[in-house]
Formats: structure tokens, sequence, C-alpha cells
């Protein structure tokens, strides 16, 4: 625990204007991003007196080792810069909303020639007019079923659409009227175009224009005795009115806002948003988070419109967005917000009327659904804590070890072997710190020598992170443990770096590292001769602070170092099962990796060994020759004659097909006859 004394700037040091702080632990890691319209006054806020602190920001200031800060001009540069920097750097003493569940939105993709209409979920596409979120994907579905009786868009996927335009057949939704068919040509793409952008204008609340041009239409066919068609506008008219009572009006006068409630209590809170288009709620989504750090109902909001908001733009961010309490720098917050929409953006509190009845439905909807996270999260607590406890007690660790790593090794039959590292923090996994490996210390398979390889790498790279950041003054000794130049990570006997997910050679910048934190325990997928071969791996890299131990297949049974029977935990305990999940994960994560490598060595073909020839040049060789074989005969001649290919390149490709080994010849199984490549036949 650090005393702020040791890091408070000296007086005058800092500067009384506007910008962004950040503070750092010991670890160099960023812990809080804070703004401030005065960053000398804000930060002698947090070296008063311990006492006088919130128990959060007492714990925060005393986690941190140091503090900087950034100058802006505008309080709402401070406000941008602060939200980038809580992205960038997910600093554990912020509040971060995290969404209660995956909401689906109404896409429509008008970045297509021929634009599709579907559910979509995830980060949002440029060029894809999104509508929603909605509570189910069902409820999307429905919507569109009634209203392609009046916008017969296509809704395919591109394969189905590929194949009716290959096949001159449209899919079973052409057939009934309910797709206009653009792939058999049925309608132009521009024809098609202007269907899909009436679908936009109806779901983004013009509705009115379309019921009375159809109650027209209607009309009209009934004085023409036009029966059948008449019966069928007025269908049509039905089904639109089904889609628009699923939203019923709630503002009378037509409004397009976002509402935001929130929930709290001293531990958590919970927010909701009613998305309200035309008068109707189009929208609806929540998010919970823990208050770690001493934040009140108008920060909360802050927080919630910045993440909200901070990656859309137009139309997306409403004239108006209704609050249960205003931002401190409620106008630095409306203008960001006007910013973003390119128009004026009304942000307030609703006073009166049908907006103050609306919020006050939003906030019953915030408080039910903090009542409802609080009991699923107490039952999840309960059990995550008895498990960890349990862990704690069999192993005979001083402690729960909040966070813990697991390693398994995955090959088939000796070939491409590899190593996944999966962490469970809390005895929840956090799969941005998942790890994997390349085992080519050796050839063939050996597990215990893989798993020795691997954790010696994990945990080198551990140590060089604190000699870096000047946690170990001296570098300690280390036998038989030296790297080769330039390939951190590597064994001196010739084992290759990390796989690596993230770009190498990264300043201290504040960023999560990626092996700088160490696990209070290290579980291995095997038995005894895994689990020794871990801790001789660790015993030579001098660390004795990190438990090791074993989870066995066959019987569940947990190996510890240095003993000859087992641990058995009882079937029924909460930490076996973790134990297991934890296991479990890292074999699939491990899996998944050795049959993608196995998929992309199979793949593979000697234009991969062209120095400079990239994708787009190896489709257009084979496009020109049509197969492999081909252009395997082909002369440097009439490979220099593909557009984009020189004759350097043509050569390397005629030397790369020279170097692979010859293709096993094609066996007529029925006559036993060897095939030659011209499709003649030689006999033995």
């Amino acid at each position: 625990m650090a005393d702020p004394s040791s890091y408070r700037p000296k007086p005058g040091q800092i500067p009384d204007s506007p910008g962004v702080y950040r503070f750092r632990d010991d670890h160099r890691r960023v812990i809080y991003v804070g703004k401030a319209k005065s960053l000398r006054q804000r930060l002698a806020n947090y070296f008063q007196d311990l006492a006088g602190l919130h128990p959060r920001t007492r714990t925060m200031v005393t986690t941190a080792a140091s503090v900087e800060w950034t100058v802006v001009s505008t309080e709402v540069e401070a406000l941008q810069l602060e939200y980038s920097w809580i992205k960038e750097y997910d600093p554990r003493f912020n509040v971060k909303y995290r969404d209660d569940k995956s909401y689906p939105f109404l896409a429509v993709t008008l970045n297509e020639e021929f634009p599709r209409v579907q559910v979509m979920r995830g980060a949002k596409k440029k060029g894809v007019r999104y509508f929603g979120p909605y509570g189910h994907a069902w409820a999307i579905r429905e919507t569109v079923d009634l209203m392609l009786r009046v916008f017969p868009v296509r809704t395919c996927s591109a394969g189905v659409f590929k194949n009716a335009a290959r096949t001159g057949r449209p899919c079973l939704l052409g057939y009934i009227g309910k797709c206009s068919a653009p792939c058999v040509g049925r309608v132009t793409p521009e024809e098609h175009r202007e269907l899909a952008e009436e679908f936009c204008d109806f779901m983004a609340g013009r509705t009115g224009t379309y019921i009375r041009r159809l109650e027209q239409r209607m009309t009209e066919a009934a004085e023409e005795m036009e029966y059948e068609k008449a019966g069928r506008l007025r269908d049509d008219i039905g089904a639109l009115r089904r889609a628009m009572e699923k939203n019923a009006v709630v503002l009378a006068d037509a409004t397009d806002a976002d509402l935001i409630a929130v929930a709290e209590d001293e531990l958590e809170a919970a927010v909701q948003i009613f998305h309200v288009r035309g008068g109707r709620v189009r929208g609806q989504r929540g998010w919970v988070t823990d208050k770690v750090e001493a934040v009140e109902t108008a920060g909360l909001v802050e927080h919630a419109l910045q993440q909200l908001y901070g990656e859309e733009s137009g139309d997306a961010v409403p004239k108006e967005v209704l609050v249960p309490a205003l931002p401190e720098d409620a106008e630095a917050v409306a203008q960001w917000l006007s910013e973003r929409r390119g128009s004026q953006v009304s942000l307030r509190i609703p006073q009166r009327g049908d907006k103050k009845d609306l919020m006050a439905t939003v906030g019953r909807n915030a408080q039910q659904s903090l009542v409802l996270h609080k009991t699923k999260r107490a039952s999840d607590l309960t059990t995550r804590s008895r498990a960890l406890e349990e862990i704690a007690e069999a192993l005979g660790l001083d402690s729960a070890p909040l966070r813990i790593e697991c390693y398994d090794i995955s090959h088939l039959q000796g070939d491409d072997v590899v190593a996944s590292m999966v962490v469970f923090e809390d005895g929840l996994a956090r799969k941005g710190e998942y790890r994997r490996f390349q085992i080519k210390g050796f050839e063939g398979q050996d597990d215990v020598r893989s798993m020795h390889e691997v954790i010696g790498r994990r945990f080198r790279r551990y140590l060089q992170e604190k000699e870096r950041t000047g946690e170990w003054p001296e570098q300690p000794e280390r036998q038989d443990q030296s790297e080769e130049p330039g390939e951190p990570g590597a064994h001196s006997d010739g084992s290759g770096p990390l796989e690596r997910l993230e770009q190498p050679g990264r300043e201290d910048d504040g960023r999560p590292k990626r092996f700088a934190y160490p696990p209070q325990l290290v579980v291995v997928d095997g038995g005894q001769p895994q689990v020794a071969a871990a801790q001789r791996a660790l015993d030579e890299l001098g660390i004795d602070d990190v438990a090791v131990c074993g989870l066995a297949k066959r019987l569940e049974e947990v190996w510890v170092p240095g003993e000859s029977d087992p641990v058995v935990l009882p079937r029924s305990s909460e930490g076996l099962y973790l134990l297991q999940r934890v296991r479990d994960e890292a074999h699939r994560f491990a899996i998944t990796y050795q049959r993608a490598k196995r998929a992309k060595r199979v793949r593979s073909s000697p234009l991969d060994d062209v120095p400079g020839l990239g994708e787009s040049r190896k489709q257009s060789l084979i496009k020109h020759f049509g197969s492999v074989k081909k252009l395997r005969q082909a002369t440097i001649d009439q490979i220099c004659e593909v557009p984009g290919v020189g004759r350097k390149t043509a050569e390397s490709v005629v030397v790369a097909f020279a170097k692979a080994a010859p293709a096993a010849p094609a066996v007529n199984t029925a006559t036993g006859e060897i095939m030659e490549d011209n499709g003649g036949s030689t006999h033995d």
C-alpha cells in the first residue's frame, strides 16, 4: 500500500487549467482516469487526509504510485480525451458499464448493391442503417415479416442470393410475394434500393404517409371494381398497423429522444435507456456497473452518456436526451453531443407531462434491473467465493487464488504442437488475457517437455517485465535460461518466440501488458509428470510465490508437486467444478489453435513460399491458368502474361514449384493404372 504523499506533485507544479489526469500503480498500469475544469483544485482533493476520503477513493490513491496529467484547451476536449483513455486503458477504478445482455438490432445493409434486411448484433458497421435495439430477436422477425408484405426487400444471405441468381429461380419468399426477387431481375437495383429506403423511412417513424398512400390506392381499386387488388391493399394496411402497434405511441409530439434512468445503491448501479423515435419506443437497453469509484448520480449519467454515444454520430444521437440528473459539466456534455450529431442536442431533466411520466417508467425498469442483477450476482458471488476458498484450503494456500492461469498442450500425433494459457480472475474468465504458444524447442510428441518450455517462457517474460519496470534492480541468476537476441521469450535450445497477439516493443504507456502480472495459482492439464515439469520451470527461474497443481482427466484428481498421492476434492465441490471449468477452457482454446494451424498447413501451396506474392496475385495466377496443376506446367513467359506479375516473380514461382515435392500420381482404383497428368495412363 503506497503513501499518497510519496508521489504528491510539488506545490505550484499542477496547472490551474482544464485537463485529464491518470493515476498509475507500481506496475505502471493506468488504474484511474479523470477530468477537471481545474487540475490543481481536483488533484488537491486526492492528497488530503486519508481519513477524510471516500473509502473507494482511499483505496485508489493508496493503490496508485504516481499521477500525471494532460492540459487541454476546453472542457469538451477534456471530455473526449477522458472517454478515449478510459476505452484505451480500461482502468480498474473507473465506472465501466457492461450490457446486461447482447441486444439485437434490425439492420438494413445500404452499403450493398441489393440492400438486405437482417438481425445484427455487436459492433455497428459503416453504411448500415440500424433500428433498435430490441429486447428479443423474435420481436424483430415478427415486425419484418409483417412489413415484407408492403416492402418486399431482400432478407436472404449472400450465398442464397448468388445461388438463386445462378439457377434463375428465386427462393420461397420470392414466390409468395415477400421478396421482390432482385436476384432474378424482377426489379432493377434502383427499384430495390428505393424499396429499402422506404422501409427505413417507415421504421424511422414516418408512417402516416405510407398508410394514407395505401388507403388511397385501396379506395381507387375498389372504385374501379378491382376487388382482389383492394383486398391485398387492405391486408397490407392491416399488416403495417399491426407492426406499428408493437411500438405504442408514448409521446404525442412525435419526439426523437433517448430517456436515461439510473437506479443505484452503495455498491452497484443499473442504467436503463429507452430509445424513442417518432414518439414511439423503438428500442430499450440496460447496463449494470460496480461503483468502484466515489460517484454520484450525475457522474453515473455522464459515464452512461460517454459509453452510449462515444462511437455514434449523425442521427444515432437524438435531438433530445432526457436524464434524471445533469452532469457536472452539462454544457460541455451537451456541446459534445451536438458535435457528434452535427446539430443542436438538448440535454435536460423532464419536469412535467408525458416525458416525466415516461421517465418514471424508465426508472422503474432500472430499479427492477438492479434488483434482478443483485439477486443473480449474490448467488454467483457466493458460489465463486466458496470455490476459491475450497481450492485454497485443499492446496494449503495462504489466501484465495484470485488469479488462476491454466496451461494445456495440444497436437495431432506429434505435429503442430501448440499450447494455451487461459486466465481466470475472481472465478471469471478474462479472455482478453488468453495467450497461445508454438512449441519449437524440439520435434515430436512430449507433453512434459512442452509444458516445461511453456511455463519457462511465460514466467521469463514476467521477470523481464519486473526488471524493466525497476522492481528488480539487479538481474537474478538463472541457469540455462539464456535467450537468443531479438527473440524475447525464446529458449537457447532453439525454441521459437511466443505466438504474439499484440505488437511487440510498445512503450510503457499504462496499457495492460502481456505477461506483467503473476498468478497466485498455475493449473496444468495433466498429472504428476506435467506438474513436476511446471514446478521445475518455476524453480529454475527462482520463482517461489506461485502455487502449482494439475488436474488429471481420468479421475479428476488434483496433483501437487512433491506429493505421491493426489488431493481428492469431493465430486460436489465448487472448487473442483471451477478447476474443471478452467481446465476445459484451456483445452478448448488449445485445440482451436491447433486445428487452425493444421488447416492452414493443409491449405498451403508452393506459392506461399514466393516472396512478395500476396493473396490477390495468387488468385490472379490461379484464375488465369484455371488450376494449380496448369500453373505448375506453365513457362516463365506464360506466367509473365498475367497482369501484375513481372519476370522476377514468374521465375520465383517456377523455382518454388520445382523445389516442392512432386504430387503423388493418381491411381485408377478399378484397373490399378497410374494416371499421367495429361490424362493418359502407364502400366507398371
